[in-house]
């Protein structure tokens, strides 16, 4: 986590270019998709953004400072741009961060989630995991803690998902049983009943990597986690579990890259899934060697098939990932070749088939950006610096619905 600047240091988007020509989202498709930018909703000093999808509700949620504080903030998409600005939480205990980064997604029944992180003392590698419910998105209920240990230990990385009855599931890295640079991190699920009572805390993988982003999706058998695994021989490759009738299954793994690395490379999976078909993008660098991959699964991720490689020369990681209706994945990673990173985006078959890539942006450090999958349209979103001011920029690209 110490590699991490915990106030957020921003990428730099110097253009955004429409090179589609050779892209095309579906076979039936003529003609070039072209990037359109999208008026973003964020303000001045905006970053950290994260997008979730619930059936066609795209939620897009960030971080404005201004002095001391932190405001987290949401809009939603809709057919005439991005909705009004809405505030979840202001504080000067809400710690931003590059790669640990809050969440506002919309619920099955209507309502809206969001988790957040707070600083818990002077110790940056320490702070304290919140999630708060909403109605319609104001007011937004007190932040509650989703572990039972009072540890003071990291408790981050967290990702939402729909539970059964209404309820709300997460999965987070949990330090509890680290002290200082000795100890495991683990990875931790649990569960809040539609009444946002807390009714499980569960360990699902004793040991994984400390500072690695997690990711869930919802496949038609119920929630698929997938996170970086952490073994005795410090080999770190992708691992998926599933939530079936309460219980997560023993962990997977995606495949055997054999990456070896004694620190955290800080750069997580990204999963999508529909119905059975589910969808896994991530980076790994055995030996030194940067390479972005997917693999797809067809039995809700019990079995994944052969890793296609996803970037052309070499790659920062950085993945977002969606699953389309026809089993096709549109995948993000950053690219980086003669010294310069780019923000790319590509169509890749469920057979490996590679379409060619699309440049979204040109890029100045490492940092995330994200992609969604909507009614007719893939939002992009990343930060870009203008001023010395960092600003959330969105666009899109036409797809058929």
């Amino acid at each position: 986590m110490s590699a991490i600047n915990r106030r957020t240091s921003t990428f730099v988007a110097v253009t955004v270019t429409a090179s589609l020509a050779a892209w095309t989202m579906v076979r039936a498709q003529t003609g070039a998709p072209a990037i359109e930018p999208l008026p973003s909703p964020a303000g001045a000093s905006s970053s950290v953004p994260q997008m979730t999808v619930e059936g066609d509700r795209i939620v897009m949620s960030w971080v404005e400072g201004q002095g001391k504080k932190s405001t987290l903030k949401f809009a939603e998409r809709t057919a005439t741009g991005w909705s009004t600005p809405s505030v979840v939480i202001s504080s000067e205990k809400l710690m931003v961060n590059a790669a640990d980064v809050p969440s506002v997604r919309a619920m099955p029944d209507g309502s809206l989630a969001a988790h957040w992180l707070e600083e818990s003392g002077p110790d940056p590698e320490a702070y304290n995991l919140r999630v708060s419910w909403s109605a319609d998105g104001k007011p937004w209920s007190a932040g509650v803690a989703p572990n039972r240990d009072k540890t003071i230990s990291q408790h981050g990385f967290a990702s939402l998902f729909p539970a059964a009855a209404g309820g709300l599931g997460l999965v987070w890295l949990d330090g509890r049983t680290t002290h200082g640079d000795e100890g495991d991190m683990q990875l931790r699920a649990a569960t809040f009943g539609k009444d946002h009572k807390l009714l499980s805390d569960t360990m699902i993988d004793a040991r994984v990597c400390e500072c690695c982003p997690t990711s869930v999706a919802m496949t038609a058998d119920g929630p698929i986690a997938a996170y970086r695994d952490r073994t005795g021989g410090e080999i770190r490759d992708i691992f998926v579990s599933r939530l079936s009738a309460g219980r997560w299954s023993m962990p997977l793994n995606v495949h055997r890259d054999n990456y070896k690395i004694e620190g955290c490379p800080i750069n997580g999976p990204a999963i999508a899934a529909r119905g059975k078909d589910v969808v896994v993008a991530w980076f790994t660098a055995p030996k030194e060697v940067n390479r972005s991959y997917v693999a797809f699964s067809h039995d809700g991720g019990r079995t994944f098939g052969q890793p296609a490689r996803v970037d052309e020369v070499s790659s920062l990681g950085r993945m977002a990932v969606a699953l389309a209706a026809d089993g096709s994945a549109i995948v993000g990673w950053v690219e980086f070749a003669k010294e310069k990173s780019q923000f790319k985006v590509r169509r890749i078959e469920a057979n490996g088939t590679l379409h060619s890539p699309v440049t979204v942006a040109d890029l100045s450090g490492t940092r995330f950006p994200r992609l969604a999958l909507g009614k007719g349209e893939v939002v992009l979103a990343w930060t870009e610096t203008e001023k010395d001011s960092s600003r959330v920029k969105t666009a899109r690209l036409r797809v058929p619905s």
